[in-house]
């Protein structure tokens, strides 16, 4: 399953508006046969991709994906019938399906005699590379990311203003790696006007990624037209407003979104309830002064203050990456 983890994970950002999925094979000897992930829309999914690299060492084997096998004719057909044309013996997925079009597999496969297991490293599957599909499944909306950069207290910029740089370039490296498989990236006019970013995805060596999200700006000043974030490096919307729910409205056809905005546009996020995530890239600095990464999220006292549960710590070069999902 891990195997099939990291096949989700190489594919992710590339499969809308099908999820991610990873697929591993193995023959009766439990031997690694085949692999694969979903490759974009249209195109075959994990199941199928694996079991074309496994071929005829299928049959008999045990198929091991991180989702269950979709039961529906889309643009491509049933992944079940694939199984069962393979002549799979049993099934192992992860997580099960909650799109009811979809769904139904699981069953299907255990009619036709296969022998189908469930729930393996579901918490690894959820929390990772299944994060954002699922949330979409279930709320209907993309889901956010408030991602910022900071001081150890917090502090998204020196009291002049200056932010260049903060956190070392392992995290920024991460962030653009972030970057890469999500669907949009939002800012607010104050973060144009001041900083001038161009929000795209870069490779180590300074090169644009193969893959750009959208560049998403939010509010009601002009910003200008030579701004980086309009130059022709991917695409960019603008959206005037500064309701958070009307943004996410006009993205609607979305699954991953990072906020990448100042604190004015976190602070708007976080009150309306529209951050499922947060990842926090924290350099050991001190800065102090008055700019912090986020202003009001609508905490008058102490007992009434946000609670958020850490889902993620790492280190990344001489930083921390603290994940957050709320409590």
């Amino acid at each position: 399953m891990r195997m099939a983890i990291g096949q989700a994970d190489a594919v992710k950002g590339t499969t809308y508006p099908n999820p991610p999925v990873g697929a591993v094979i193995l023959d009766r000897d439990g031997e690694v046969a085949g692999v694969g992930g979903t490759q974009p829309a249209g195109e075959a999914h994990a199941e199928v991709v694996a079991l074309r690299r496994a071929g005829t060492r299928a049959a008999g084997g045990t198929a091991v994906v991180t989702l269950e096998p979709c039961n529906h004719q889309g643009r491509t057909g049933p992944c079940v019938d694939a199984l069962l044309d393979a002549g799979v013996a049993a099934v192992v997925f992860a997580v099960s399906d909650p799109n009811p079009v979809a769904a139904g597999g699981a069953q299907r496969l255990t009619d036709a005699g296969v022998t189908v297991s469930s729930g393996v490293l579901a918490d690894d599957v959820s929390g990772g590379p299944l994060r954002e599909w699922l949330h979409r499944q279930r709320t209907g909306r993309p889901h956010v990311t408030w991602k910022f950069g900071a001081s150890i207290d917090g502090r998204s910029a020196a009291a002049d203003g200056t932010s260049q740089w903060i956190t070392g370039a392992a995290a920024r490296a991460d962030v653009h790696r972030h970057r890469a498989v999500a669907d949009a990236i939002v800012v607010g006019t104050g973060t144009v006007l001041s900083d001038d970013p161009t929000l795209t995805a870069r490779l180590t060596d300074g090169t644009l990624a193969a893959r750009q999200p959208l560049r998403v700006v939010v509010g009601e000043r002009e910003i200008s037209s030579e701004s980086n974030i309009l130059n022709d490096e991917s695409r960019t919307m603008v959206i005037r407003t500064h309701d958070p729910l009307e943004v996410l409205q006009a993205l609607s056809d979305r699954t991953d979104v990072i906020l990448e905005g100042g604190p004015t546009l976190a602070g708007a996020f976080v009150r309306a309830g529209l951050v499922d995530r947060i990842l926090a890239y924290l350099a050991p600095t001190l800065l102090g002064g008055p700019i912090t990464a986020i202003d009001d999220v609508g905490v008058p006292t102490i007992s009434q203050a946000r609670r958020w549960r850490f889902d993620g710590v790492a280190t990344v070069g001489a930083d921390v990456r603290l994940s957050l999902v709320p409590n």
